[in-house]
């Protein structure tokens, strides 16, 4: 599986683009949780996902082929 990292999470990663090897399809949220334990500072924020270029809510199934993003919640005024 791709990641891809934006803004201040590839500051704080070192690394616009990882690839991660899954064992067997997963949730979203699960992938997502599996790239915080490896890089906790990320926690410091407050994040977003998607998965294939569509926004997730977490539940959707990721295969190894697929892609993640993770970038900061920006809000607007």
């Amino acid at each position: 599986m791709k990641v891809l990292f934006f803004g201040q999470t590839a500051e704080i990663v070192g690394t616009r683009e990882l690839e991660i090897s899954l064992d067997n399809s997963i949730k979203a949220n699960e992938a997502f949780a599996e790239v915080l334990k490896k890089y906790p500072q990320l926690k410091e924020n407050k994040l977003l996902f998607a998965v294939n270029q569509e926004y997730s809510k977490g539940d959707e199934i990721i295969n190894d082929n697929d892609e993640l993003a993770i970038f900061t919640a920006v809000s607007g005024g």
